[in-house]
């Protein structure tokens, strides 16, 4: 009988493909269906963002952050007001302070709501996506109703916000913190223990703690490997170190720490965390205070340069700025967290099937926007 002979195909998934959540082309190399090398190739989107920021004033930079992860827009905002503040010395107004961790983790929240729509469209499960989108409808209310905006908001500003919180938006927030809460169960018995999910989930696409540590993950990626790592919790910024919350990590009740399924999984947790946050925030939120009284009428930091970091829904997001005296920045350079999350999917891609790397890739809940700034 003769010998069969097989010769790898590559084939390109996207970047017009809708599981590469954005304008991605996916390089598979490949064995039959045996996926044996990944090459993610970016550049399809790239709008220059870093080097058009410096031609822009530091507060005219803001509604750009917006755009480069445009589903955590309130958490880039307040990563970026964090750093120029930094430079500047700013002390802000307690008020400000809670109204911000308010939005931000209410942001958090509407971030991993569409994580786990799409991943469950991903692998084939349209419900959940209807679920998801029907509580992350609340929130962009809730943000509609501060700054008229659903998508990109330029509300938090360098040294307090845009404008105050309106009148009732404390009593929408508890009421969507009632509805909410609640709903986690039926995410959990709709999705994370179906077991057609589970089978398509656990024990795949496996990242080890320290080849995540290697390739510079964070967020719920690390986390999701066992690495017990959060900048909210372990150089606390703002004033999340007044609140009672827990760092969500992987484990190995459904499938092996590090696999899709922990990887989605910490986000459905994280989001439980941030409505204990919010709630206390809410709880302790200071009646008085001017939301405009520490900002600057003119932004010109002195020479030299920082870094600043903070934790945005994908990870650590990282804005390093070196001025020259004048009222742009010479350099503004952005760490994104989904880049170096997209790192590792030749990693844990290769020596699965195509269809497991769908759900891989949907794992990274990358956002290319941020990824091809």
């Amino acid at each position: 009988m003769p010998d069969i002979r097989t010769e790898e195909m590559v084939i390109n998934m996207g970047p017009q493909h809708p599981s590469t959540h954005g304008v991605l082309r996916l390089k598979l190399r490949t064995d039959g269906e045996i996926v044996t090398h990944i090459d993610p190739v970016l550049g399809y989107l790239h709008r220059c963002f870093e080097k058009h920021a410096e031609n822009l004033e530091y507060p005219q930079v803001v509604p750009f952050v917006d755009r480069c992860d445009y589903l955590a827009s309130m958490n880039n905002d307040h990563g970026y007001a964090m750093a120029v503040e930094k430079f500047l010395g700013i002390e802000l107004p307690e008020r400000v302070e809670y109204i911000r961790v308010i939005f931000a983790e209410l942001q958090r929240i509407a971030s991993h709501l569409v994580a786990l729509g799409t991943f469950g469209l991903d692998v084939g499960a349209f419900t959940p996506f209807l679920y998801c989108f029907r509580e992350r409808e609340m929130i962009l209310d809730l943000f509609e109703m501060t700054c008229g905006a659903r998508l990109l908001y330029n509300y938090i500003w360098v040294g307090g916000l845009s404008h105050d919180i309106p009148e009732g938006f404390v009593e929408k927030a508890y009421e969507f913190l009632d509805h909410f809460e609640p709903k986690i169960k039926e995410y959990n018995d709709l999705l994370s223990y179906n077991k057609i999910f589970i089978e398509r989930t656990a024990d795949v696409g496996t990242l080890p703690a320290d080849v995540a540590i290697s390739y510079g993950a964070t967020g719920p990626v690390l986390r999701a490997s066992g690495v017990d790592w959060d900048l909210r919790r372990d150089e606390p910024y703002s004033i999340y170190d007044r609140f009672d919350w827990d760092v969500v990590v992987g484990n190995d009740d459904v499938g092996s720490v590090g696999d899709c399924w922990n990887r989605y999984y910490v986000r459905v947790a994280e989001m439980e965390e941030s409505a204990k946050i919010v709630r206390q925030a809410l709880d302790q939120l200071p009646v008085d205070g001017d939301v405009k009284e520490a900002i600057p009428r003119k932004i010109r930091p002195d020479k030299g340069d920082l870094y600043f970091r903070s934790e945005n829904p994908r990870g650590e997001l990282g804005f390093y700025l070196v001025s020259d005296g004048s009222p742009k920045p010479m350099r503004v350079k952005m760490r994104s967290p989904a880049l170096a999350n997209l790192g590792v999917i030749d990693e844990i891609g290769s020596g699965w099937l195509i269809a497991d790397v769908v759900a891989i890739l949907g794992s990274l809940d990358i956002v290319l926007g941020e990824i091809d700034r």
